[in-house]
């Protein structure tokens, strides 16, 4: 057997090889809209890999994401919304601060869930870490370079 095929076939072998998606260290609260999504993924790879066939050259990368989200579905712990007006800002809640003359509006939400673009706030982002039971009219330096916010208003999620 020629060596370039031999070299040739490790090449590939290692090419489907693809590292885990890390895992967060964190505990994995998820909002009930948070569960949905996770078990969207899920749904949503479990199909791909069964339209992939078994050869399919994305099959290594469905499967490590389907190990991903099934792993994030397993050590959910899904953190139901209060009904009544809450008092303090809390995983779930949304919160509007004031910064620099700019309301923003926040929802403080899962790792998985979060997009700051659309206002939703990792509970584990520095951000919602020093929002963590602050109160409205409260000033909070969020740390670093960072300018200070004003909790304006909280609502439930």
């Amino acid at each position: 057997m020629s060596r370039a095929f031999v070299n040739e076939e490790a090449a590939e072998a290692s090419a489907a090889v693809i590292a885990e998606k890390p895992v967060s260290t964190h505990p994995n609260l998820v909002t009930p809209s948070g569960l949905r999504l996770i078990e969207e993924h899920i749904a949503r790879l479990q199909t791909s890999l069964a339209d992939s066939g078994p050869e399919g050259e994305h099959r290594p990368r469905l499967t490590r994401d389907l190990r991903y989200w099934r792993a994030r579905r397993a050590a959910a712990q899904v953190v139901e919304p209060s009904l009544s007006a809450p008092q303090e800002v809390a995983f779930g809640t949304a919160v509007t601060v004031q910064r620099g003359g700019t309301a923003l509006r926040y929802r403080i939400v899962g790792e998985d869930e979060a997009d700051p673009a659309k206002g939703l706030l990792s509970w584990t982002s520095p951000l919602a870490k020093a929002l963590m039971g602050a109160q409205v009219g409260e000033m909070v330096e969020v740390g670093g370079d960072r300018p200070s916010v004003t909790v304006e208003g909280i609502e439930p999620g």
